[in-house]
């Protein structure tokens, strides 16, 4: 299958073109919406996002990964075959966590098949092509790829203490992984101290708890609330790790 994870948003003609292009290149092929609304034009939040997501998905899936803020510009176009699942996007550090967590990987540059490219729409023009060849069961040598190591990102930080999401109830996911941090850890956010629990009901109605999502990250939320309104939360706050 293909997974469709960009920043086109819910509205206008992007996510429909792409999916047309793969509907002629790759017929047959299922293309799932995972995300149209991945934080706009900001690579390093949605890194941690995709790293967190790609993992609900078998080996063979295929993902078409698109925030792309320098389109056009000289960064790479990549293909990288991690764990099993391939991710076709830009060399921007969208892919970088996916890349560190995996067991194995390899990257290759993508040689585009499409003429004329658009400067603009590298999603269309370049990356859905690549990932209609992947689904038909070209290899990377059939395709004239060679290989590419990924731009190093150093200074990004395995688990990210900041929010990369906030969904339609206004819930703010944070950068960090579950399962890296103790049961008694809590957050500071806005002045506030949130303790983890299970889940909503385990605090009053109205009330902040911070939880291990469906997807393996901390989230913030407010029993029957909005996070993001209560806690004055955005894509990039940071967050503060405490102890009890």
């Amino acid at each position: 299958m293909i997974l469709l994870f960009t920043d086109f948003g819910l509205e206008g003609p992007y996510t429909g073109q792409v999916k047309a292009a793969l509907l002629q290149q790759a017929p047959g092929v299922p293309v799932i919406d995972l995300f149209a609304d991945a934080p706009s034009q900001r690579p390093y939040e949605s890194a941690y996002l995709l790293a967190a997501y790609c993992q609900a998905f078998p080996e063979g899936s295929i993902f078409l990964c698109v925030v792309d803020p320098g389109v056009g510009g000289t960064r790479a176009a990549v293909a990288l075959h991690a764990d099993g699942r391939w991710f076709v996007g830009p060399d921007n550090g969208l892919l970088e966590i996916v890349r560190r967590h995996a067991r194995t990987c390899q990257a290759f540059g993508i040689v585009p098949s499409r003429q004329p490219v658009s400067a603009s729409f590298h999603g269309r023009d370049v990356f859905a092509p690549a990932v209609a060849a992947l689904a038909r069961g070209m290899t990377p040598q059939q395709a004239g790829w060679l290989p590419q190591n990924l731009t190093p990102r150093p200074d990004w930080p395995d688990d990210y203490s900041g929010i990369i999401y906030i969904d339609c109830y206004g819930n703010a996911m944070t950068g960090l992984r579950a399962d890296q941090w103790p049961e008694n850890a809590g957050l500071r956010l806005s002045g506030k101290d949130i303790r983890r629990v299970r889940t909503f009901s385990d605090v009053g109605l109205g009330q902040p708890l911070c939880y291990a999502n469906a997807n393996g990250l901390i989230e913030v939320a407010v029993n029957q609330g909005r996070a993001d309104r209560t806690l004055r939360l955005a894509v990039g706050t940071t967050i503060e790790i405490i102890h009890s």
